[in-house]
């Protein structure tokens, strides 16, 4: 690894004011849909996993651009808000003590899709840049001078961390995946493939979507999971994704979650390819979920509702 250096309920010391905004994927626009963050309790035994979907409560309230939350630990989580001026920051919630803090003020940048390093000392980020550069940067929690992660790789829309290295979906003609060995060594996982990148857990594996081939599965268009493993460089299938679904989570090594619509559903990728509906979500004044996070103790589901007002 290389650096560069360089509402809701609850109250909040800030605006999280949301509404639509333009975040700059290289050449393309794509418009960032209104939306907030929930948590949801969940429980992981011999039994099963179970959602209890009746305990959902509203993180966020806004009209802007509340989304991309991941927990760093088993009572906080981060999140990308828009303030009220459209700029967007990594914000940090406490849930136990109902408190949020802005880990980013950078009024001329943009942070977004935030995560914890696994040294536990950085919030890392895509940051849109001054000039619309985008790329990982890495943010002190002691609010100290970020860092730059791999300043020669971009433009990043998404991003993955195993151990001590991020995959990057790099975005370009066409996008691709990659695994920055070192500097000279920045590998090509593969292209096309979708937005969540995520370590299964236990394993040396990153597992992507890979949207080169779909097939229609009950009216949807569905795609196949796929493990790339950063020992061997080599790539197996862990079967079908849900259909009408990109964004993923892993319970454990062998159960993953996916949302589509209201409802979340749950496969034991280990076991067959049956997906089992585990909550539905129906709450006035807000459409289908569009992302996803699991904490570490699997005690709490974050997930995120698009606006409908």
């Amino acid at each position: 690894m290389w650096y560069h250096s360089s509402r809701s309920k609850f109250k909040t010391s800030f605006s999280l004011s949301l509404l639509s905004l333009l975040f700059i994927f290289g050449p393309a626009a794509f418009c960032q849909e209104a939306s907030d963050v929930f948590l949801v309790d969940a429980k992981k035994n011999i039994l099963g996993f179970k959602v209890f979907s009746s305990s959902i409560e509203q993180v966020t309230d806004s009209k802007r651009y509340d989304n991309q939350p991941k927990f760093i630990n088993d009572s906080q989580l981060v999140f990308s808000s828009e303030d009220d001026t459209g700029n967007v920051e990594a914000i940090l919630f406490s849930w136990e003590k109902e408190q949020f803090t802005n880990m980013t003020r950078t009024p001329d940048k943009s942070e977004f899709s935030p995560d914890l390093t696994s040294c536990g000392q950085y919030i890392s980020t895509v940051t849109v840049e001054e000039d619309s550069s985008q790329r990982v940067w890495l943010y002190p929690i002691n609010f100290g001078e970020p860092e730059l992660l791999y300043d020669d790789i971009q433009p990043v829309g998404y991003y993955g961390w195993h151990g001590e290295t991020a995959a990057l979906f790099v975005i370009g003609e066409p996008n691709r995946l990659v695994f920055p060995y070192g500097r000279e060594d920045i590998h090509t996982i593969a292209q096309n493939t979708g937005r969540s990148i995520q370590k299964r857990p236990g394993t040396d594996e990153i597992i992507f979507l890979d949207k080169n081939n779909n097939i229609v599965v009950d009216g949807k268009t569905t795609f196949e999971l796929k493990a790339f493993h950063t020992e061997t460089r080599g790539i197996t299938s862990l079967g079908l994704a849900l259909g009408g679904s990109e964004d993923f989570c892993w319970v454990d090594k062998n159960n993953i979650l996916m949302a589509r619509g209201k409802e979340l559903y749950l496969r034991k990728v280990n076991k067959g390819i049956e997906w089992e509906k585990v909550g539905t979500f129906t709450i006035p004044g807000y459409g289908d979920i569009s992302r996803l996070s699991i904490s570490p103790d699997t005690k709490k589901i974050a997930i995120v509702l698009d606006r409908l007002d």
